[in-house]
């Protein structure tokens, strides 16, 4: 096993939210869980309580969590709107807005989220990429403080039950889009087909489908889903505000209300199985970005 790994500095930080400047330098001393993650990413969200909790729970006894922001997408670069989630999800520790991935890149990171947990030394000692395993990140953070026993595991979203990936509007990642005109920039108008396979989305409308999302150019849009899930988000947008109307199997969901650039849910439930999803939209200037699951 090759020996621990010195943690490279903060670098290229746009900003810190709830907390001054920090470095690596001046954090010796403590155990440092640095956690990289997207406000508009589900998969961070679901990882933010235990995060919080573990914060609470060991901060007296030396433990510093720091979430480093790691945009995904152009709105998430805007500080105002981490710090909003921030006060939307409760989170109390230091955030690191890094807007160009400079840290990301000098942690060799790839995914979102991904927490990387540092010894009093400075030395990255664990790592864990993605959701879960939380009992064994807690208990490695223990074993750092000389916290005593070991937890029991600690359960999460059982992931098994999602059988959909994460689907991309943006014309730099769509993949599952399905319209018989090919997803292309510019403004067209797309016809969804009359049935959809599983793992499929389908337009219908005017639309502008750029690098990253898809806009809605003229009222009375529709968007057509076919996934496998109990729990369907999206990553949405309006340059007014909009209220979508959802169906889901035929059924009418309660209704969506969006303006800022954030995660929406469209679909709560504890059915994971196949489902089809109808969401209209009744006026222009709406933006999707992705579809994720959960």
């Amino acid at each position: 096993m090759p020996p621990p790994k010195a943690a490279p500095a903060f670098t290229g930080i746009a900003g810190w939210l709830n907390s001054p400047p920090l470095t690596m330098a001046g954090l010796r001393g403590h155990v440092v869980l640095v956690d990289f993650w997207a406000y508009s990413c589900i998969n961070c969200l679901r990882t933010l309580p235990f995060l919080i909790r573990w914060q609470h729970d060991y901060k007296d006894r030396g433990l510093v969590v720091i979430g480093v922001h790691a945009p995904e997408f152009k709105f998430e670069h805007d500080a105002r709107n981490v710090a909003a989630a921030i006060t939307r999800f409760g989170i109390n520790y230091p955030v690191a807005l890094d807007n160009d991935l400079a840290t990301w890149n000098a942690f060799g990171n790839e995914y979102w989220p991904t927490e990387y947990l540092i010894d009093r030394q400075g030395r990255i000692v664990y790592t864990h990429i993605g959701e879960g395993n939380y009992g064994e990140t807690e208990n490695e953070i223990r074993k750092l403080l000389d916290a005593g026993p070991a937890v029991g595991p600690e359960p999460g979203m059982d992931l098994r039950r999602i059988g959909s990936p994460e689907m991309y509007f943006g014309l730099d990642r769509v993949e599952n889009l399905t319209n018989a005109e090919a997803a292309q920039p510019g403004v067209h108008t797309y016809t969804a087909p009359a049935e959809l396979k599983l793992n499929n989305f389908a337009l219908n409308g005017v639309w502008d489908i750029s690098a990253q999302q898809a806009t809605l150019m003229r009222d009375g849009g529709q968007i057509r889903l076919h996934c496998h899930s109990g729990r369907v988000f999206m990553v949405a947008s309006s340059t007014t505000p909009v209220v979508l109307s959802v169906t889901v199997d035929g059924k009418t969901q309660p209704p969506v209300h969006v303006q800022e650039s954030r995660l929406y849910t469209l679909f709560d439930s504890d059915e994971y199985r196949d489902h089809m999803v109808t969401i209209d939209i009744p006026k222009a200037g709406f933006s999707a970005f992705t579809f994720t699951f959960g």
